[in-house]
């Protein structure tokens, strides 16, 4: 088990080049099963994540091919997997095992995955998914250990979610990308990684139409093919490393990214002192020197609002910024446990339900804390970053689900920050 030790007072400065997408990465791999070919995936972020997912794939009796890891260039031929029962503890551990639902049932009709896990931030009900197999003419079964849907037929429709679903929505794609006529999901998620996702079965021959808007039209097709696909960058990793250069009063280019991405971080950031300098597919953030950066307030939306996976990150920022700000989370409702952790270190946060009221303070003062979660653990780099003296993460393999050679990263932009292995 990992743990990072970080010496803080270190202002970060130079190039960051950001990975693959994580949210977007781990949905294509599931999705190869439906071709039943040879699917080449470039910049896909070898993080822990995505890993433990290849080897479900190769449980399940995929080829992996990692041509070169440096580019993240990995084929998987799943010509040879002739059923989708996927019961063992790994994919019981991850999240992302989900969507072996959509691809097993748009494949063969007939998936049984264990139970997915994630990580601790609340309810994360899959209710949504289950209601598009439904109507889809799918039968679900559900249990504490296992996952099973089955169907003689799946016949196209309409489906509404009821409230906006990143995972509901690729599921349901998958699901009904060869099913008989047009599907039709309305209250559809926007986020870039469904545009990513569609433009991935695009290429493998399905007709999917409306992508980046509330609703997405599926004509099934008979049979898919394999083609090669290239990640959008990791929207999430690039916003972190963009606090992370705001909250040291750096000077950081952050490279390979789709700024527009980008723009409701980047309205924060300006409005709190910082300045932000978009350049092709790269943005420099310059820190505010030795003034303190302004409170704001952030409220988590669906894309294009706020993304909750930049809310812990920001949060940190934040609790050192000058004056009061109010968070709000509104997607999910346990994603505040990790202030605990910040206030060991002298952060001023009250949490009421949903609600975090952060009143700046002076300084943080390292310590020991615990990464509670992916993306707890990448605020208390953050806070580490900007502490007083050492601070010592402990549980860091959360961090290393999300993203790629952290340490080795922030190395390069001068953070003083080592792991070790315990």
């Amino acid at each position: 088990m990992e743990k990072l030790i970080i010496e803080g007072g270190v202002s970060l400065k130079g190039e960051v080049e950001i990975s693959g997408f994580k949210n977007a990465a781990l949905p294509m791999i599931p999705a190869t099963i439906l071709a039943g070919d040879k699917i080449k995936i470039e910049n896909l972020p070898l993080i822990n994540d995505v890993k433990c997912l290849l080897g479900i794939m190769e449980q399940l009796g995929s080829h992996i091919d990692i041509e070169q890891e440096q580019d993240g260039i990995v084929t998987i031929d799943t010509s040879d997997i002739d059923e989708c029962k996927a019961l063992f503890d790994t994919a019981g551990n991850l999240r992302a095992s989900y969507y072996l639902l959509g691809a097993g049932l748009g494949r063969f009709k007939k998936v049984e995955i264990a139970y997915p896990g994630g990580c601790d931030i609340g309810s994360r009900p899959i209710d949504q998914h289950i209601k598009g197999f439904e109507a889809l003419g799918a039968t679900v079964i559900q249990s504490n250990e296992k996952i099973e849907c089955f169907a003689d037929r799946l016949i196209g429709t309409t489906i509404y979610l009821d409230v906006v679903s990143v995972g509901a929505t690729i599921n349901i794609m998958l699901a009904a990308v060869m099913a008989e006529g047009t599907t039709i999901i309305e209250n559809s998620a926007k986020e870039p990684h469904i545009v990513d996702m569609t433009n991935l079965l695009n290429k493998m021959g399905a007709d999917i139409k409306g992508a980046g808007t509330d609703t997405i039209k599926i004509n099934g097709v008979e049979k898919l093919h394999g083609c090669t696909h290239s990640v959008i960058p990791d929207q999430i990793e690039a916003g972190t490393y963009m606090i992370m250069a705001a909250a040291t009063g750096g000077n950081v280019l952050v490279k390979s990214i789709i700024p527009k991405h980008m723009e409701s971080l980047t309205a924060k950031l300006r409005e709190m002192g910082v300045e932000v300098i978009e350049q092709g597919d790269s943005v420099r953030i310059i820190g505010n020197g030795e003034k303190r950066l302004e409170s704001v307030n952030i409220k988590t939306l669906p894309y294009p609002g706020f993304p909750t996976d930049l809310q812990q990150p920001m949060t940190a920022l934040l609790t050192v910024a000058k004056g009061i700000s109010i968070i709000n989370e509104d997607i999910y409702e346990d994603r505040f446990k990790f202030t605990k952790e910040l206030v060991k270190m002298g952060a001023n946060i009250t949490v009421d339900d949903r609600t975090a009221i952060v009143e700046g303070v002076d300084k943080l003062t390292g310590t020991t804390v615990i990464g509670t979660d992916l993306r707890a653990g990448a605020a208390l780099i953050i806070a580490g970053l900007m502490a007083e003296g050492t601070t010592v993460i402990e549980e860091a393999y959360h961090i290393y689900r999300g993203y790629e050679k952290i340490e080795e990263k922030l190395k390069k932009l001068g953070a003083k920050i080592e792991k070790v292995d315990q």
